[in-house]
């Protein structure tokens, strides 16, 4: 089982991003897809969720209305459109499989089985 993220880079703040998750080895579409990202110094901290029907997305407070999530089971990949990006956006961007059917979104670092190898997102101010 391997999850694979790319799509980072170093950017102005305000521009745009997209991040990509491929997931390989199983399909996972019944269970949650979700991108954490890790500041350094800082813990890995939730960004965002989106449960295998796309009916429930959550996302962090300091994403919200800038970063948007999607999936396609059919393809086994998970998205990250990050705009109106900020310094403090800066950090190594994680993208994370939880495998169990649910219907929420989860939160945490210990609810995701699988993990991608994480890429670097850099937003200048």
């Amino acid at each position: 089982v391997q999850l694979q993220a790319c799509g980072g880079g170093l950017v102005q703040a305000g521009d745009s991003l997209r991040l990509s998750c491929a997931a390989s080895g199983r399909t996972f579409d019944r269970g949650v897809m979700g991108w954490f990202r890790q500041a350094p110094g800082k813990e890995r901290e939730f960004v965002a969720g989106v449960t295998w029907s796309g009916y429930s997305i959550y996302y962090a407070d300091s994403v919200k209305g800038r970063f948007t999530i999607s999936r396609d089971n059919a393809k086994n990949t998970v998205h990250l459109q990050m705009n109106s990006l900020k310094p403090e956006d800066t950090a190594v961007y994680y993208c994370a499989a939880r495998t169990f059917y649910s219907v929420i979104v989860y939160v945490r670092v210990s609810d995701y089985d699988y993990w991608g190898q994480g890429t670097l997102v850099t937003v200048s101010s």
